[in-house]
């Protein structure tokens, strides 16, 4: 039988850290507490990603949920995408029972509830503040992933999004985009081709097709401005604790190829805007993806891999992301290979391929002289998992069966009259809820659709007395450029968009006006 004194030694120095740290419970061996073999998380190494797995209804929320708080009270904001709609409770103050105080008195310290600084976020319609991002800011290559184009269409997109760049033609909203996409069918087809080629009229009807797609599954919303600013998120509360930002995206657990180019949108958009930071003592930001299955399942091997490439690079930057899912193979392995924290609960053996999983899991994990970790992953109880994670230094810390601190907020959600409250009291809802129609390719196309149709229909110009103006024709591009419309398209922000994020994945970026998606 393993030794009690040595494993609780192990745990002492495998899980103290200089540094500023949080509690994530007490390590079990052979099935019961050890008092004393406190396991903590460092705020260092927050930055270094972290996986949180487990079947259904073994505490997987509820661990993303208290690993929030911990971060909230050591002035670290959270982003939180919360999938199912059940992390609400967080703005609301926990209720203590037997269960609670016995979990508590086993981990050595005291229950106390408490409510934390919340900010709902939406993509739709949902109560909270309403993010938005323009066509411009998502950047040809991520607005062709949504729409599930082939290589052809992708390039007709990307010289859609040049010409309107040439031209300085926001792209704000989706309706733009469908103007566009007409005049470069039609009316100007020759004008593109002399500048840009020829474009194919059976690309651009198979692109206007998965638009209208599109906008039947409401994604008008999303698109438009006022554009969200990424600052909004690194908040801090009036009494020093980091803001929870609760994402609630229920409705796009149908739209998975949706949901992961958002994620990878927002992703980008947090590299472009924060700035260099190393190894901080704590992160700026961390972000949980809960169901993290959804942002995988349907991506292609590019996004994937530009997934990936972000996960490697943002961590400089002092953003942590955290992937909440019920197996640890839902996570692709080059992903898997940079999350530095897992926490993972009970798997379930039901079929031979579970059993399969469970087996590569547990290969996943360090060795253990205290555990079978094949055998005992099927059987941790409610709240219970087992934890690595790297130390200051990068070396894995001993695995350990930790029975894990419980929510101190509700581990509930909230009534429809307390979002509102909550709601009601956000600055944030106020700043975003008005819908901006700037004018934009749409209107400037238009008007000057407008302005060559009056001209075909009976402009004779004047009385030129026979004789041929000395001075040219303008075409109908240089009218367009010379008028006031297009002067004014520098008041958009769209106008200061230069998508020079990670040039080489064609990532959208911005360089004065920073948005979240």
């Amino acid at each position: 039988m393993p030794n009690t004194d040595k494993f609780l030694q192990t745990i002492k120095d495998g899980y103290t850290f200089k540094g500023d740290s949080i509690p994530m419970g007490v390590g079990m061996l052979d099935g019961h507490a050890v008092p004393g073999a406190s396991v903590f998380l460092p705020l260092r190494t927050m930055n270094r990603h972290g996986l949180i797995a487990g079947a259904t209804g073994t505490g997987k929320t509820k661990t993303l949920q208290m690993i929030s708080e911990a971060l909230s009270d050591a002035s670290v904001p959270v982003l939180l995408m919360d999938i199912k709609g059940d992390l609400s409770g967080l703005a609301a103050t926990g209720s203590p029972n037997d269960k609670v105080t016995e979990r508590y008195k086993l981990i050595g310290t005291d229950y106390k509830p408490a409510a934390y600084p919340v900010e709902f976020l939406s993509l739709s319609k949902e109560k909270g503040v309403h993010l938005r991002a323009t066509v411009s800011e998502f950047g040809p290559v991520l607005l062709s992933r949504i729409l599930g184009l082939n290589d052809t269409q992708e390039s007709v997109v990307a010289l859609m999004f040049k010409f309107c760049d040439d031209n300085k033609l926001p792209l704000l909203d989706l309706k733009d985009f469908i103007k566009v996409l007409q005049y470069v069918s039609n009316e100007g087809k020759a004008e593109i081709e002399k500048t840009y080629g020829k474009i194919a009229t059976t690309s651009t009807g198979t692109i206007l097709r998965k638009v209208v797609e599109l906008q039947q599954q409401g994604a008008d919303p999303f698109f438009g401005e006022k554009s969200f600013e990424v600052d909004d998120l690194m908040r801090i509360s009036d009494d020093g604790r980091g803001m929870i930002n609760i994402l609630r995206v229920t409705d796009l657990q149908d739209r998975p190829k949706l949901f992961s180019t958002f994620m990878l949108q927002m992703l980008a958009e947090l590299y472009a805007v924060c700035p260099e930071e190393g190894d901080p003592d704590k992160p700026k930001l961390v972000l949980f993806i809960d169901e993290a299955h959804l942002v995988f399942q349907e991506a292609g091997d590019a996004l994937l891999q530009q997934i990936l490439t972000i996960i490697k690079l943002i961590r400089s930057k002092g953003v942590g992301v955290f992937f909440c899912t019920q197996n640890p193979t839902d996570v692709p392995a080059g992903v898997l290979s940079q999350l530095g924290l897992k926490v993972q609960h009970a798997l379930r053996a039901f079929t031979a391929a579970d059993r399969k999983a469970i087996k590569q899991a547990a290969e996943n994990y360090p060795e253990s002289e205290f555990y079978k970790t094949e055998d005992l992953i099927t059987q941790l109880g409610i709240g219970e998992a087992f934890v690595t994670l790297l130390n200051e230094k990068g070396i894995p810390t001993p695995l350990v069966h930790c029975l894990l601190c419980s929510p101190r907020s509700r581990m509930d959600i909230l009534t429809p009259a307390e979002i509102d409250a909550v709601t009601g009291k956000s600055k944030l809802v106020a700043k975003y809820s008005e819908t901006i129609d700037s004018e934009s390719a749409y209107e400037i196309l238009t008007a000057k659709l407008e302005d060559a149709a009056k001209k075909d229909g009976g402009d004779t110009g004047g009385d030129t007395g026979g004789k041929k103006s000395a001075k040219p024709e303008k075409s109908t591009l240089e009218r367009l450029l010379d008028s006031s419309a297009a002067r004014q398209v520098g008041r958009t922000a769209a106008s200061v968009i230069t998508r020079s994020l990670l040039g080489a994945l064609g990532l959208g970026g911005r360089s004065k006006k920073n948005s979240l998606f």
